[in-house]
């Protein structure tokens, strides 16, 4: 509860003053993307960054910094404390520090609002030998270390999502991280690697196309128009999803706070912004502070439970 009291007080805006607001902000602002262009954490990004134009007196200017599995971003962001730069949160800030990779944590930040939510996936080439998940997981238990699985890097959900369905039906793969989940996806498509965990969403493009073929989700319920069932109906109840939502670091002002939580709030409501979310097949999924936090709070816990188990390794 320790995380959760943090993130909350940190993120306590309760009656900031109209004319405190109405101060900020006065310069351009950057919205950084711990990851590399051309992904669901790029692509949301630049879709908040246009929606929140109109809304603010200064430009948003969307600003790519990869490296150290998204902690270099998250360093550049929570260095800052004047609310000038904001965060695209991922769930990857919950798993990274966890295996010694840079020394920030989600602790350093304030969660303003998430606004997407997409289950994993376990998917491969439309041409693998492979119908059913069934069939795939019988595969992978009979050839341990010899099935490839790409991730969007080493710390993210498609990392972790993998290793926990290895560690649950009682096999070995070899994980093969890209530099985000495009790539991860290209190298997919290239057949460099048999399968990979990155989210649905995604990739639904390439599965609608014929070209991929998704054999289960890895969420509470079955994805809408996608004819695969979730692994909880196969007896492992994994349930990993990439989220993303807005930060702005633990001391940012008050001001800036409840300034992204009012816009966040209109864009949550906008329905071109909803519409362009959809035609980037992310899915919608908005929750204000409060809801927020709680989730990310639900979901740290779960990941410092889980994380000893997997043996992840940079």
């Amino acid at each position: 509860m320790k995380l959760l009291n943090l993130l909350l007080l940190s993120a306590a805006c309760c009656g900031a003053a109209a004319q405190a607001a109405d101060s900020y902000p006065t310069k351009s602002i950057e919205l950084v993307v711990s990851y590399q262009p051309g992904g669901g954490s790029d692509s949301t990004a630049r879709a908040i960054a246009d929606a929140a134009r109109p809304l603010m007196p200064q430009s948003v200017v969307v600003l790519n910094r990869p490296g150290g599995s998204g902690s270099i971003g998250w360093s550049y962001v929570a260095g800052s404390d004047d609310g000038y730069r904001l965060i695209l949160m991922t769930p990857e800030m919950l798993v990274v520090p966890l295996m010694g990779i840079g020394k920030v944590t989600v602790g350093d930040f304030q969660p303003i609002a998430r606004f997407t939510d997409d289950p994993s996936s376990i998917t491969v080439r439309a041409d693998a030998p492979w119908r059913t998940a069934q069939e795939f997981i019988q595969y992978v238990k009979a050839n341990p270390g010899k099935v490839t699985f790409s991730n969007a890097g080493n710390g993210t959900i498609p990392h972790v999502a993998a290793g926990a369905f290895a560690e649950a039906i009682g096999a070995r793969l070899e994980h093969i991280p890209y530099n985000g989940s495009a790539p991860a996806i290209m190298g997919l498509l290239a057949g460099d690697v048999q399968a990979t965990t990155v989210a649905y969403a995604e990739l639904r493009q390439y599965v609608e196309s014929g070209k991929l073929r998704t054999l289960a989700v890895m969420s509470e319920k079955r994805v809408a128009g996608l004819d695969a069932p979730t692994l909880k109906e196969l007896g492992h109840d994994l349930q990993f999803s990439v989220w993303r939502g807005l930060g702005l670091p633990r001391n940012a002002p008050r001001e800036a706070v409840e300034k992204w939580r009012a816009v966040s709030r209109e864009l949550a409501t906008s329905p071109k912004f909803q519409e362009t979310m959809t035609k980037q097949n992310l899915t919608p999924s908005y929750a204000d502070t409060p809801a927020f936090v709680a989730d990310i709070e639900r979901q740290n816990q779960a990941v410092k439970t889980l994380m000893p188990k997997l043996n992840l390794k940079q």
